[in-house]
């Protein structure tokens, strides 16, 4: 068998009922979420560091999370790890029919992205429908994470998102630092300090304020 292998296997009995771990066989898709989390911070802690022995270690652990997921839904009659699998290779191949398929002319990133993103487009969508202009960002994200995601669809969809937020000043401040990203980091590192010293709450600040951004954008292109 191959390592792969051995690890659904491992993991399948450690969710049996009949001799499995009590604390595996416990767990549901919601109890484990922190776990995800805790290990996808802990790879990328590996990843800035650079650390390619402890990196090998922490995919395994987030691999694990998935193959866990995956062995849960199919006790459940959902799927398994196997169509996982397979959803995942035929989307990758569906979205580069540059590489898989006859298209050409896809020799720069960016048009790989606009056609991945075109592909995309035409694909039939999983999971709610979404009914507003932005897309459905998952509210789990990181709140700079989620601003940034907001503001690249704001310029994607040519959006005007003016009356929140204007980047001239911040363009003047920026300048200074020659888009050095260790510059650029001091900086948002003072004005999280600064926000810390006057008790301002910075990631809850930022994700209402994005929302902000979303509800008034949303309601001036009248969408539901």
């Amino acid at each position: 068998m191959s390592a792969l292998e051995d690890l659904l296997r491992t993991v399948a009995k450690l969710r049996d009922p009949d001799g499995g771990c009590p604390w595996d066989i416990e767990q549901t898709h919601q109890s484990i979420t922190d776990c995800l989390i805790d290990e996808c911070c802990e790879l990328l802690q590996t990843i800035d560091r650079l650390d390619m022995d402890h990196m090998e270690e922490e995919l395994g652990d987030v691999l694990l999370q998935v193959i866990f997921h995956a062995q849960i839904a199919k006790e459940n009659g959902y799927f398994d790890f196997e169509s996982v699998c397979s959803v995942l290779n035929e989307k990758l191949i569906r979205r580069h029919p540059h590489v898989f398929g006859d298209l050409e002319g896809l020799e720069t990133s960016d048009a790989v992205l606009d056609r991945w993103e075109l592909i995309k487009s035409k694909e039939k969508k999983r999971g709610p429908k979404e009914l507003g202009v932005f897309k459905d960002l998952p509210r789990q994200l990181p709140a700079l994470m989620f601003a940034e995601d907001v503001h690249k669809q704001i310029k994607k969809k040519g959006l005007d998102g003016t009356s929140f937020y204007s980047l001239s000043g911040v363009s003047d401040i920026m300048e200074r630092t020659d888009s050095d990203p260790e510059k650029v980091g001091k900086l948002l590192f003072e004005m999280v300090a600064w926000c810390k010293d006057h008790d301002v709450e910075l990631e809850s600040s930022l994700r209402r304020y994005t929302q902000r951004i979303i509800d008034d954008i949303e309601s001036k292109e009248g969408s539901p």
